[in-house]
């Protein structure tokens, strides 16, 4: 297909996202769903400049304001392709529906970068984030490390697999994987994950409905490992949503033991059904709840409770780029709360010596840090438990520094995330 008729499906979609609250690959789904006629390289262009137009929207309008050009969506189109593509103008002439004079004003503001004397606002508008997410970044790393975050998160994130080891060796699915031309590399720290080195549509192999592999990114892999939990234990997953984290841990525990997965919406536990029969895992018990609701027979039984409170999500900005704009202070404020609240009520779970594990996809230290140091003031007999120790276990005692678990995209190549481990004492 023609690019400029690539760049006028592009401007359709934008427009239909900027309408909607939905995410942006919901819709791009639907998109592609009802126009079977485009192939996979129209498809991939189509995604990847929208995707790239949320990512660097911040830059992209400051490119179009300083070269005096119109907001129009088909501008900011021009704006990513120079920025990103470092297309020339003349290649663009004629194919995007705007003036040649309009688009050498885009292409030399995209070739400059911009200043300002904040250097939060310059990294603000240089890698497009809000500016009091640079700001509370700014908390955590030095200014140089901190560019190399930003830069990170603008990147597209791995397609990671966690093999299913009940079913099958890492080894085995590797080969598997490689008969039908799919190419992997094992992931440097997760000792069941494959990382693809090209994007496929994978829910359409034999392996995946066989249930050989989750798609799975290698963070949330090692919170399985984090957790910890031993075969035969009692473990309750408090936020286990479709449950991909229920069924790694359940890999780890050999498929012995329970695991109580509780959610308050019964549709995300519906899709766990189908992937646990999938996996040929039979120890998670699905029980929907309702909110601020607790089941009494579980009072003080678990050795490990695992509470993945919903949060912001801002660790998973590369996965999300229209995240960055959704966002706000006041949903971070109102998150805390809401983490609090369910943390308080699922350590009435955990038994004495047993283990519980709050943890997020947030870069946020409101979401994070705050949240259990508010728990452990409120709650004498936890005390957090080093990190570092239990990851040992399995040979990951040097992924991790200090009394957190933390992951960073500039550090590990994987999602943001955030775990502390907290024994109960008494």
């Amino acid at each position: 297909m023609k690019k400029s008729s690539l760049i006028g499906h592009v401007e359709e979609l934008y427009a239909d996202i900027i309408a909607t609250s939905k995410p942006a690959d919901h819709r791009i789904d639907i998109f592609f769903r009802g126009r079977k006629y485009l192939g996979s390289k129209d498809r991939r262009f189509i995604a990847e400049t929208l995707y790239g137009i949320l990512r660097h929207q911040k830059r992209i309008e400051w490119i179009l304001s300083s070269g005096a050009v119109p907001h129009t969506p088909v501008n900011m189109i021009a704006a990513y392709v120079f920025l990103e593509q470092k297309e020339t103008v003349l290649s663009l002439t004629g194919e995007v529906p705007t003036s040649a004079d309009l688009l050498e004003k885009i292409y030399g503001a995209a070739s400059r970068t911009p200043t300002f004397e904040s250097e939060i606002d310059t990294l603000s508008v240089l890698h497009s984030f809000q500016p009091w997410m640079v700001s509370e970044w700014r908390k955590s790393f030095d200014l140089q490390e901190l560019g190399n975050f930003c830069k990170r998160l603008n990147e597209q994130a791995p397609m990671t697999i966690r093999v299913n080891t009940l079913k099958t060796t890492v080894e085995e699915c590797r080969d598997s994987l490689l008969s039908a031309g799919i190419e992997t590399e094992k992931t440097p720290y997760s000792p069941f994950g494959l990382i693809l080195k090209q994007r496929v549509n994978l829910f359409q192999l034999k392996g995946f409905t066989d249930g050989l592999f989750e798609v799975q990114d290698e963070g949330s892999q090692l919170l399985a490992l984090l957790v910890d939990p031993k075969p035969k234990a009692k473990v309750v997953d408090a936020c286990a949503g479709a449950g991909g984290k229920s069924l790694a841990m359940a890999a780890v525990m050999k498929n012995k033991g329970e695991i109580f997965a509780l959610d308050i919406h019964p549709f995300r536990l519906a899709d766990l059904k189908k992937r646990a029969i999938r996996n040929g895992v039979d120890i998670v018990r699905i029980k929907p709840i309702n909110e601020h609701e607790t089941i009494a027979e579980l009072i003080g039984k678990a050795d490990n409770v695992l509470v993945d409170a919903p949060c912001s999500g801002t660790g998973t900005i590369r996965r999300n780029p229209g995240m960055k704009w959704s966002v706000t202070e006041a949903m971070i404020s109102e998150m805390n709360e809401k983490q609090k609240s369910i943390l308080f009520l699922n350590a009435d779970y955990v038994k004495v010596n047993g283990r519980l594990i709050y943890s997020t996809c947030s870069t946020m230290h409101a979401e994070n840090e705050n949240v259990v140091e508010d728990f452990l003031r409120a709650h004498p007999n936890f005390e957090l438990m080093d990190p570092s120790q239990i990851l040992e276990r399995y040979h990951l005692g040097n992924v991790v520094q200090g009394k957190y678990f933390q992951l960073f995209p500039h550090i590990h190549n994987t999602d943001g995330f955030f775990a502390a481990v907290m024994k109960r004492i008494s």
